[in-house]
C-alpha cells in the first residue's frame, strides 16, 4: 500500500476520523506531494470527514428506518391476513348462528303447526263420538241403553284424555304450554280432587282420608294443579292392593313454601326402578299389572309442577306404599271480593223462548249433523249451515244471523280469515261469533278472541256448555240494536 502511494508520488498522508454519535464509523485518508499539510487544508479535510460522518450516519439511519418500514408492513400485513381470516371465521359463525336460528324458528313452527294439525285431527272424530253419546245419554229410556252409552262416554273421554296428554307433553317440550299463575287455595284443588275420584277408589275397595287445612294458598295455575293432583290420586288407587288406603295431605314446607302429599299403601317402587319413573312412556311393571295407561301421567305432572315453579319428588318402600309430594311456593290470600257487588245474579234463570237464526260453518258432516240435534233441543232457533268459508260469508251477509258458529279448518278459507272479514264487514261486524274448534293451542285461542270471537270451545264439545253458550250469546243484546226505540 505504501508503495502504491509513493509511485504515485504522494509524500504526505492524513487519515482523518469519521465520528459519529461518538463512535468512529470509519475514516478518510488524504494523500499529497507536499512535505506537510496546512492547518487550513487539515481543517478542510476534518470538515469533509465530518460531512462524511453525517451522510454515512444518515445512509445508515435510512436504511433502518427503510428496513423498519417493510417489517413493519410485513406485520401489518400478517395482521391484517389474521384479522380478514378472523373476521370470515366469525361472518362463517354468524352465518351459521344465522341459520341454527332460522332452522330453530322453522322448527318452533313445525311443532307449532303439528300440535295445532294433530289437536285438530284426532279430537274432530271424537266430536262425534262423545258428542251423539251426550244426545243419547240425554234422550236414553232404559237402564241397559243408558249404560251402554256411560261405556262410549266413558271410552270416547280416556281416549281425549290420553290425547291431551300426549299434546301437553309436546307442547311444555316446545315451549308452547300456556300457564296462568295465581293464588290458588289448596284445599278448595284438593277437596275437588277427591269429590272427582272417589268413585274410583269405592270400586277399587281403596280408603281416602285427608288432612288438609282450609287456609294454604299457593302459586299455581289452577287447572293444572288439579290435573296433577288427580293424576296422582288416580295412579295412587289404581296401583294399590285392595282394601288398601290413600291419604292426601296438605302442610308447610320449608320457609316459603307449601307441600302436597299423596300416600298410598300399594306395593312400592323398587330403588332400581326411581330413575326411569318420569320419563315419558314408561310403564314401569307393565308386563305384571292389568292396569292401563300410556305413562305420561308422571312425566306430563312432573313438568307441570316445575312450569308453576314447584317440583315434584318421590319416596317408596317396596312391599309398603309410596309417597308423592308436590312443593308449591306458598301464596298471599287474595282481596275478599264483594259477591253483591255485580249487577245481577250469576245464577238467574235464561230469559224463555228464545228465537233466532244460527249459522254454523263447518265443513264436516258428521259436526253438522250432530249441531243440527243439538238444536234441536233449541225449536225456536233456525240453523242454517255452510261447508265453506265463502259461502259462510255469503249467508252472513244475506241472512243476519243472530249468531255464528265457526270451524276454523275450511277448505277454502281460514277460520280466522272468514272472522276477519265479518269483524270488517258493516252487515256483519254485530254477530257474536262461538269458534267450535278441535285445535286447542292457547295461542290460537288467545288470538282470535282478541280478534273478536266472543267465545272459543274446544272439540269434543260438552253438549250443556254449547247449549249455555248459544243461549247467553242470544239472550243478550247485540250492539246494533242497543240504544234503538220500540
Amino acid at each position: 500500500h505504501t508503495e502504491a502511494l509513493l509511485a504515485s508520488g504522494v509524500r504526505t498522508y492524513m487519515v482523518v476520523p469519521m465520528i459519529a454519535g461518538g463512535e468512529l464509523i470509519g475514516a478518510v485518508s488524504f494523500g499529497g506531494a507536499p512535505s506537510e499539510f496546512s492547518p487550513e487544508q487539515v481543517s478542510i479535510a476534518q470538515e469533509v470527514a465530518a460531512q462524511l460522518a453525517i451522510a454515512l450516519e444518515q445512509a445508515r439511519l435510512l436504511e433502518r428506518v427503510k428496513r423498519q418500514a417493510e417489517e413493519l408492513e410485513q406485520r401489518v400485513q400478517e395482521r391484517t391476513l389474521e384479522l380478514s381470516s378472523a373476521n370470515e371465521q366469525l361472518q362463517r359463525e354468524i352465518a351459521e348462528r344465522r341459520r341454527a336460528e332460522e332452522e330453530a324458528d322453522r322448527a318452533n313452527r313445525a311443532k307449532s303447526e303439528f300440535l295445532s294439525r294433530m289437536s285438530h285431527e284426532l279430537r274432530t272424530p271424537l266430536n262425534g263420538i262423545i258428542g251423539f253419546a251426550q244426545l243419547l245419554e240425554l234422550e236414553a229410556d232404559g237402564a241397559e241403553q243408558r249404560e251402554s252409552v256411560e261405556h262410549i262416554l266413558k271410552g270416547g273421554r280416556h281416549l281425549l284424555s290420553l290425547i291431551n296428554e300426549v299434546l301437553d307433553i309436546a307442547r311444555i317440550e316446545s315451549g308452547k304450554l300456556a300457564i296462568s299463575l295465581e293464588p290458588v287455595l289448596a284445599s278448595d284443588v284438593l277437596r275437588a280432587a277427591l269429590d272427582m275420584i272417589r268413585p274410583q277408589a269405592a270400586a277399587r275397595r281403596v280408603e281416602v282420608r285427608e288432612t288438609v287445612p282450609d287456609d294454604g294458598y299457593v302459586t299455581a295455575d289452577r287447572q293444572r294443579l288439579q290435573q296433577v293432583v288427580l293424576n296422582l290420586l288416580s295412579n295412587a288407587i289404581k296401583y294399590n292392593r285392595e282394601r288398601g288406603s290413600v291419604h292426601v295431605s296438605c302442610e308447610d314446607g320449608p320457609q316459603g313454601w307449601v307441600r302436597i302429599l299423596v300416600t298410598d299403601t300399594g306395593v312400592g317402587i323398587a330403588p332400581e326402578m326411581m330413575s326411569r319413573l318420569f320419563r315419558p312412556f314408561e310403564r314401569l311393571g307393565a308386563e305384571q299389572t292389568t292396569v292401563e295407561g300410556t305413562g305420561l301421567g308422571l312425566a306430563l305432572s312432573q313438568r307441570l309442577v316445575e312450569v308453576m315453579g314447584g317440583t315434584l319428588s318421590v319416596k317408596s318402600t317396596v312391599g309398603e306404599g309410596t309417597t308423592f309430594t308436590v312443593e308449591l311456593r306458598r301464596a298471599e290470600a287474595p282481596p275478599v271480593r264483594d259477591e253483591h257487588a255485580s249487577g245481577g245474579d250469576a245464577d238467574q234463570a235464561r230469559p224463555p223462548g228464545i228465537r233466532g237464526k244460527v249459522l254454523y260453518i263447518e265443513d264436516n258432516l258428521s259436526n253438522l249433523r250432530l249441531l243440527e240435534r243439538i238444536l234441536a233441543r233449541r225449536p225456536s232457533l233456525t240453523l242454517l249451515s255452510a261447508m265453506q268459508g265463502r259461502r259462510g260469508l255469503e249467508l252472513a251477509r244475506d241472512h243476519r244471523p243472530d249468531l255464528i258458529i265457526l270451524d276454523l279448518h275450511l277448505p277454502d278459507l281460514s277460520g280466522s280469515e272468514v272472522l276477519a272479514r265479518l269483524s270488517a264487514d258493516p252487515t256483519t261486524k254485530h254477530i257474536p261469533v262461538v269458534i267450535l274448534s278441535a285445535d286447542a293451542t292457547p295461542g290460537r285461542i288467545t288470538r282470535l278472541l282478541e280478534q273478536g270471537a266472543c267465545a272459543y270451545l274446544t272439540k269434543p264439545l260438552d253438549v250443556k256448555q254449547l247449549l249455555g253458550v248459544i243461549d247467553d250469546a242470544l239472550g243478550k243484546p247485540r250492539d246494533e240494536d242497543r240504544g234503538q226505540t220500540h
